[in-house]
C-alpha cells in the first residue's frame, strides 16, 4: 500500500475514531426527559406544563392518573421509580410518601415562596394552588337559607336524595380524612354511612355531579370551589352557586394542588426547576385565569368574584395530616362508598 493510502486510511480511522468517541460523550452528556407523575387532569395543566418546556428548554414525560393509584405506584416501584416530581391535586398524596421517605427537602428560597399553612412543615412538598371545597348547589331547588351549616348536617332528612358525591375523587377522600383527623374514625364512618342511608347520589367524577347539580337532577353537590367557573366559561346563565360552609367547620376544608420531588430522582435539581416555575408570577397567574384557583405566592390576583383566600375560615388542620388514604379508602369501603 502506497503512503498515500496509507495516509488517507489512517487519517478516516481518526475520524471515525472522532466521531465515535464525540458522539459517545453527547450520549452520556444527554439527560433523559424529566419524568412528572400527575395526579391532576391533564386537560387543566398539560399547557403549562408544554410552556414549562418552551420556557426553560428541559424536555418532559408526563404520567397522568388517579391520586390514590399514582402513590401506591410510585411506593410499589420504589428507588426504580422513574419518577422525578410528583404534582398532585391534594396534599394527602404527598403526605403519604413523605411518611414512606420517598420524598427529599425543598429549598428554603422555595419554600417560603407561599404561606406556611400551605407548604410541608419538615420542607418536603411545596403547595402550587388553593382549593377550596364548597356544596355547589342549584337556586331553583333549594334556596340558600336552607342549605347546612356544617357539611356534617347534609345526613338530615330533608336532604335526602339531594346530594352528589363522586367518592373515587382524590379531594373528595381528602375531605373524608379531614373528618378522620379531626373529629375520629367513628365519625367518619357514621357520616359516609349516614350519607349512604340518606341516598345520596353517586358519580364517577366531579365533573358530573356538577352537571348534574345545573341539570337539576340533584339539589347539592360536594366539589371544589372552581367547577362552578369552569362550568360558567362555557355558560354564564347556569344555574348554580357555590355555598361555603361555616367557618372552622370540617367542610370548610381548605386544600391545596402541590408538588414535591421523589427520591428517585436522577435531575433533582430540574425537578426543583419545574417547582419553582409553577411558583412563577406566570405560571401563577395561569392558575388564577384559566384554573380558577387561588394562587399561593402574593401580587396575583383571583378571578372577579371569588370569595378572596384571606376570608376563607377552614378549619384548623394540617395539610401534611391528611395522610392515611389507605386508611380512608378503607373505612369508605367498610361503610359502602367504595367497592
Amino acid at each position: 500500500m502506497g503512503d498515500n493510502m496509507k495516509f488517507i486510511r489512517n487519517s478516516l480511522l481518526v475520524s471515525v475514531f472522532l466521531l465515535v468517541t464525540s458522539l459517545g460523550v453527547l450520549a452520556q452528556d444527554a439527560k433523559e426527559p424529566l419524568t412528572i407523575y400527575s395526579a391532576r387532569r391533564e386537560e387543566l395543566v398539560a399547557p403549562i406544563i408544554e410552556r414549562f418546556t418552551e420556557d426553560t428548554g428541559i424536555a418532559v414525560e408526563v404520567r397522568y392518573g388517579n391520586l390514590a393509584e399514582m402513590v401506591a405506584m410510585i411506593l410499589e416501584e420504589g428507588d426504580e421509580s422513574p419518577a422525578d416530581v410528583f404534582f398532585t391535586q391534594d396534599a394527602s398524596g404527598l403526605g403519604a410518601l413523605a411518611r414512606e421517605e420517598r420524598l427529599i427537602p425543598l429549598s428554603d428560597d422555595l419554600l417560603e415562596r407561599v404561606p406556611e399553612r400551605f407548604r410541608s412543615d419538615d420542607g418536603l412538598w411545596v403547595g402550587i394552588s388553593g382549593r377550596a371545597r364548597v356544596a355547589i348547589y342549584n337556586p331553583t331547588l333549594i334556596e340558600a337559607d336552607d342549605l347546612p351549616a356544617s357539611l356534617l348536617d347534609l345526613t338530615d332528612e330533608k336532604y335526602r336524595g339531594m346530594v352528589g358525591w363522586a367518592p373515587t375523587n382524590g379531594p373528595f377522600q381528602g375531605q373524608v380524612t379531614a373528618i378522620r383527623v379531626l373529629l375520629g374514625d367513628e365519625v367518619a364512618k357514621a357520616w359516609v354511612e349516614g350519607m349512604l342511608a340518606n341516598d345520596v347520589v353517586t358519580f364517577p367524577e366531579n365533573t358530573a355531579v356538577v352537571q348534574a347539580v345545573v341539570d337539576g337532577e340533584v339539589a347539592i353537590g360536594l366539589v371544589n370551589h372552581y367547577y362552578l367557573n369552569e362550568f360558567r366559561a362555557e355558560n354564564p346563565d347556569i344555574d348554580a352557586e357555590n355555598h361555603y360552609f361555616e367557618a372552622e367547620d370540617v367542610g370548610a376544608l381548605v386544600n391545596v394542588a402541590a408538588a414535591g420531588v421523589l427520591d428517585s430522582s436522577d435531575q433533582p435539581e430540574e425537578a426543583q426547576a419545574f417547582i419553582e416555575y409553577l411558583l412563577s408570577p406566570d405560571a401563577q397567574t395561569y392558575f388564577a385565569t384559566e384554573t380558577y384557583e387561588y394562587p399561593l405566592i402574593s401580587g396575583i390576583d383571583t378571578i372577579e368574584g371569588l370569595l378572596p383566600l384571606d376570608e376563607l375560615k377552614p378549619p384548623a388542620v394540617d395539610l401534611s395530616s391528611l395522610d392515611d388514604l389507605e386508611g380512608t379508602i378503607a373505612l369508605m369501603q367498610e361503610a359502602g362508598a367504595l367497592p
